[in-house]
């Protein structure tokens, strides 16, 4: 494969709603979508990192930088032998940067699969063809408007309401939101690491909500402490910052620091790596779900067909368009009984509508392939 041209669309989409979690409040989504041509396809790629380094080390200057000055040499020195699947190795000796290492692989991926004439979940190996889909419901002012917005997201039939919690918004909202609605609710929790193992005491009071999982309670480099705060929690515990590798999942499972992971393909370096913690969860019994770092189209539709495989057992944050925004830069995604219907089409499926994306697009940069 030979690339031939690489275009950064960088994006500023609003929000219908903003988005408070522990480290911040969002109310326009930034990000950036990488454009790859070759000789036979062009791939799309949306970058999972955010306008700042609070979820993770990573921002999207940064990821555009390293994509620029580090990734893309590398690969282009491979010449004739470069592909989506010898991505991994040959940017091993750049630590760390696995959301823009994400980005890259999945446009080359995607530009491989429209060649061939297959899809994402088809190559995957998906054994769906709609997943459930849950939705995540922010930090609010009051408990009053939580309830508000969890109602309005039962009605319109999510499958599960994962609530976000930080020390002082925890268990009062929990109570509330599990005394309204029942339960039948599948409910869950996410911390984005806002505790410590000193809380566990004040964590364990989630424990009577019957809760499908407690996420990332600890900060993500904690790998002892969740295990010791599982065994003082009757909640399941979830890691999501934590996993950054297919390592990182089974030093996890083995120490018994998490009864369930949340993968997320651009928290993780791409889809393939995705894939093997995928395998390696299904062939300890962990079950996983696929999280989002709140993206538009393109990455929503190869986060579907990630959802689709077999171990993917809980309803993932793989909400409809509408959720995040009033419009999408691809055709919506749309709820259907609760559930995604994953796409067939080549590659990820969908393609940018060219008035959406110029609409959303607030600079154009290219990267030298020559």
């Amino acid at each position: 494969m030979k690339i031939r041209d690489l275009t950064v669309h960088h994006l500023r989409i609003p929000l219908v709603v903003p988005f408070r979690t522990s480290f911040g409040t969002s109310h326009v989504k930034e990000t950036f979508v990488l454009r790859l041509e070759t000789d036979d396809a062009v791939g799309w790629a949306e970058c999972g990192a955010e306008e700042d380094p609070l979820y993770s080390s990573e921002y999207l200057e940064g990821a555009e930088w390293v994509l620029r000055h580090q990734l893309v040499p590398r690969l282009l020195a491979l010449g004739d032998g470069l592909s989506a699947g010898v991505v991994r190795d040959a940017l091993e000796p750049v630590k760390g940067h696995r959301m823009a290492k994400h980005v890259i692989e999945t446009a080359l991926l995607d530009a491989e699969l429209r060649a061939a004439d297959m899809s994402f979940g088809r190559y995957l190996g998906a054994t769906k063809t709609r997943v459930p889909s849950g939705v995540s419901v922010g930090i609010f002012d009051t408990i009053p408007e939580l309830l508000d917005n969890v109602r309005r997201y039962v009605d319109q039939g999510y499958q599960r309401i994962k609530l976000k919690i930080e020390p002082g918004w925890d268990i009062e909202p929990v109570r509330v939101v599990r005394e309204t609605f029942g339960d039948d609710l599948l409910l869950q929790v996410d911390a984005n690491t806002a505790y410590t193992l000193r809380d566990a005491r004040h964590l364990a009071k989630l424990d009577p909500f019957d809760l499908l999982l407690m996420e990332q309670p600890l900060p993500e480099d904690d790998l002892l402490g969740h295990a010791e705060l599982q065994k003082r929690i009757a909640t399941p515990v979830c890691l999501d910052e934590s996993i950054e590798s297919a390592r990182d999942a089974a030093a996890a499972i083995t120490l018994g620091a998490c009864q369930v992971i949340n993968i997320k393909p651009s928290r993780v370096g791409g889809y393939l790596e995705a894939r093997r913690i995928h395998d390696i969860a299904e062939a300890h019994g962990v079950p996983v779900w696929c999280g989002g770092m709140l993206e538009c189209g393109l990455g929503r539709a190869a986060n579907v067909a990630l959802a689709a495989l077999p171990g993917f057992v809980l309803p993932g944050d793989t909400s409809a368009s509408d959720r995040y925004f009033a419009e999408d830069i691809t055709a919506p995604f749309v709820l259907e009984d609760g559930h995604l219907t994953v796409p067939t089409g080549p590659g990820i499926g969908v393609d940018p509508i060219p008035e959406a994306l110029a609409a959303f697009t607030v600079s154009t940069t290219s990267i030298p392939v020559s």
